[in-house]
């Protein structure tokens, strides 16, 4: 049972939640210490949070997992897909940022009870295999760190 493929997907979600160095940034470092205020602020209109970014990135990961055990749902556009600051508010920022990190964890034993030729399966009726979704995660990951990033940075410059 070869896992060469899995266990470099499964570095790579650990570098971008725990750091490497190869990332200069990574989730731990980049959220860790934000504050509630932080995390729900918007630094200018129709700019995200980062609370929203984060539950974002959260609700695709489980999208992920659904579509591994053979599920979908229709997230995209859903209200689910990007929820608004009132509605994570209600979770906490704390709560979210545990959801997410947790999230990382089950991606990964999700992956580890798999072998490589696993990746190659394609998911439902699409003409995508897994390989391809998990390093789509793993590419939106990164993208929305970067978004974090940039609203971080408005927020510090007001």
């Amino acid at each position: 049972m070869s896992q060469v493929l899995i266990q470099n997907l499964i570095r790579q979600l650990n570098e971008i939640q725990d750091g490497s160095l190869w990332f200069d940034q990574y989730y731990k470092e980049k959220i860790g210490s934000i504050s509630d205020a932080e995390a729900f602020a918007t630094p200018m209109p129709r700019v995200h949070s980062v609370a929203e970014h984060i539950s974002h990135v959260l609700e695709w990961r489980k999208e992920c997992l659904l579509r591994f055990k053979g599920q979908r749902t229709e997230l995209m556009n859903s209200a689910d897909d990007w929820k608004d600051n009132v509605t994570l508010s209600e979770i906490g920022w704390t709560n979210l940022k545990n959801l997410f990190y947790e999230s990382t964890i089950t991606l990964i034993n999700a992956l580890e009870k798999k072998d490589d030729t696993y990746l190659e399966t394609r998911f439902l009726d699409t003409e995508y295999n897994f390989h391809y979704l998990i390093e789509g995660i793993i590419q939106h990951d990164l993208y929305h760190l970067g978004q974090i990033g940039i609203t971080i940075k408005l927020l510090n410059s007001k």
